[in-house]
């Protein structure tokens, strides 16, 4: 009898024993913490990207801990003009980076960075989503786009003061995308640098000036190696761009996790537009601070600019016709914009 309770008490224990092995990679499965990385050009302490630890920070813990995302910013991970297709190439699962770093690759997004006569980083940032969520660009389609992004009025930053178009002649400014095709629309030489590389572009004369959104003067340090800015708002562009995820990435992520990405970029999208007009106004005030002047263009002067790039947007529209695109898509952005200003 005791030979028996002991060989029957063997066998709970054996049984015990298989259940909680057979358990527990359900458990450890169930708990397993998807983890993703995060590559943004923006240095550290730019407002934009503390905008986007934040996001990951939010993403973390409305998933009640299920993702962490590590954050590289300043370019660490991916260089800023490689960021996409490393992206797609699933070295960076999240990228953040301009559409305009890769020039001609996206012709349809590219619409946004035309000389509309930009006016706010809220009406910048919420056309290039309208825009996008109108025409799904196909040449979207190896990513999942997160959110879309603009900065505010593109304008001249420059070494010396700029106060009409005879002024722009000959200067070397820095510019990416169809913004080099403004510079030269102006008169200027467009020289091909990123944000980051800029301030030293400037600095040692590689470049007399650089276009960009006044936050530039602060959130780049420009502020420090050029003497003016001139409110050219008429032929004002700017640019877009992405936050995307590698596309696998995407699909493997369970529905509940798709939601809350979906739910918080949602959300940040209206922040990041409005941290763009936060930022362009500290960038006047440190470009104040510094000494350097505002030069405003008469308007007479702002309608020759404005008048200097309109065949801009002509010669894309044309551009867009050729590769089989919509052409309308010119026409639609500029008056949606005048609708959002």
């Amino acid at each position: 009898m005791k030979r028996f309770f002991g060989v029957k008490s063997l066998l709970v224990v054996v049984f015990f024993a298989a259940t909680c092995l057979a358990f527990f990679p359900v458990m450890a499965s169930a708990q397993k913490v998807i983890t993703l990385n995060y590559s943004n050009f923006f240095p550290a302490p730019h407002k934009n990207s503390v905008l986007a630890q934040q996001y990951c920070k939010e993403i973390e813990k409305r998933s009640g801990g299920k993702v962490k995302i590590t954050y590289f910013p300043g370019g660490t991970l991916t260089p800023a003009a490689q960021t996409y297709d490393n992206v797609v190439k699933g070295i960076a699962d999240i990228g953040e980076s301009c559409f305009a770093y890769t020039r001609g690759k996206f012709p349809m997004m590219e619409v946004i960075d035309l000389p509309l006569g930009y006016k706010t980083g809220v009406a910048a940032t919420q056309l290039i989503n309208q825009f996008y969520a109108k025409y799904q660009p196909k040449e979207l389609g190896d990513v999942k786009v997160l959110w879309l992004h603009a900065h505010g009025p593109g304008v001249l930053l420059s070494k010396k003061p700029v106060k009409t178009m005879a002024d722009m002649k000959g200067m070397k400014v820095r510019a990416t995308g169809l913004a080099a095709k403004v510079v030269q629309a102006l008169g200027g030489a467009p020289v091909g640098t990123t944000m980051p590389e800029t301030y030293d572009a400037l600095r040692t004369g590689v470049a007399d000036g650089a276009m960009a959104p006044v936050e530039a003067a602060q959130g780049w340090k420009w502020g420090e190696v050029i003497k003016s800015i001139t409110q050219n708002f008429g032929s004002a562009y700017t640019t877009g761009m992405f936050i995307v995820m590698n596309k696998a990435k995407w699909n493997a992520l369970p529905a509940d996790v798709k939601k809350v990405f979906e739910d918080v970029s949602k959300e940040y999208t209206a922040k990041q537009g409005k941290v763009w007009d936060e930022i362009d106004k500290e960038g006047y005030a440190f470009n104040k601070k510094l000494g350097n002047q505002v030069i405003a263009l008469s308007a007479a002067e702002d309608a020759k600019w404005a008048a200097a790039v309109k065949p801009l947007l002509d010669e894309h529209a044309k551009t867009l016709k050729g590769k089989g695109l919509p052409a309308d898509a010119v026409k639609w952005a500029v008056d949606s914009l005048k609708k959002l200003q």
